[in-house]
């Protein structure tokens, strides 16, 4: 068997374009969707995130508006610029680029966003939201790693899906967009006694540690889809993922490759969220 890959470029492509045809149809009513972007330090893979996001959303119609602070910010000062952007009537949404400086209490940053302008889907309360089933913004990762499932036709109801993470950013919310689509859900983490196994048993496997290569391509259940969100460097320095690549697609069905599978969907949902946010605070 030999998997068929999915193209989270084209997939992404696509949806940026139909982003664009939805901002020209606001901007014909006066409205022009606004992102706030705010980096905290000089983290190089940051950086990149941040200007390709920029870029997308140029492409697309929607301003940013980029705020660089200092490493040495502190937390008190990240509040305020946090609190400023959330009363500014002019901003649609605001994007604290992850992870920040160790000093940084992440947690009571991101909880001081306002709800409507968490473009992200990282404020308890749209967290709870996405529980209940009534999301107001789903976090970006997960909702394009569902996205690439549904273009790659991949049946979740009844199947077993094993998700490797359990961060707030991608493996929580991971888990419960596939309990809501009727999956049977394993969370696996660093405690979890042997993942191979589990790996092994699963139907679709969503691997979201950071590990180069942890999931190895032998553990792959024949027929299984597999989304791979790690984003690494191996040995030799060049950019991989959480899964064996090669030697996955010869036994899975659907695999993302890495690069160019789930990131390129984190964006354009990221976009779309941003695009949402401005048509909902104009309802």
């Amino acid at each position: 068997m030999s998997a068929r890959a999915l193209d989270g470029k084209a997939l992404g492509a696509a949806l940026l374009e139909e982003v664009r045809g939805r901002v020209v149809g606001c901007e014909a009513h006066g409205v022009t969707p606004t992102l706030a972007v705010v980096l905290v330090g000089e983290d190089p893979a940051s950086a990149i995130y941040v200007r390709n996001k920029s870029r997308r959303a140029e492409e697309v119609g929607i301003i940013t508006r980029d705020h660089r602070l200092a490493a040495s910010t502190g937390t008190a000062s990240l509040l305020a610029l946090v609190r400023e952007l959330g009363d500014d009537r002019q901003v649609d949404g605001i994007l604290v680029q992850l992870p920040l400086p160790g000093a940084i209490e992440t947690e009571k940053v991101l909880f001081s966003l306002d709800p409507a302008k968490d473009v992200d889907g990282f404020h308890p309360d749209n967290l709870g939201r996405l529980m209940i089933g009534r999301p107001r913004f789903v976090p970006c990762t997960p909702q394009g790693c569902m996205r690439l499932l549904s273009h790659g036709d991949v049946e979740l109801r009844g199947k077993r899906a094993l998700v490797i993470g359990r961060s707030m950013i991608v493996g929580r919310p991971m888990a419960q967009l596939l309990l809501s689509a009727d999956a049977t859900v394993i969370s696996a983490h660093s405690r979890t006694s042997n993942l191979r196994a589990e790996v092994e048993a699963a139907d679709v496997v969503i691997a979201a540690v950071g590990r180069a290569n942890l999931v190895r391509g032998a553990w792959v259940k024949p027929g299984a889809a597999i989304i791979d969100v790690g984003m690494n460097r191996d040995e030799a320095g060049k950019l991989c993922g959480d899964v064996e690549f090669a030697a996955a697609a010869e036994r899975a069905s659907v695999v993302t490759p890495v690069p160019g599978g789930v990131g390129p969907m984190t964006i354009a949902c990221l976009l779309e969220n941003t695009l949402d946010a401005a048509l909902a605070r104009r309802a």
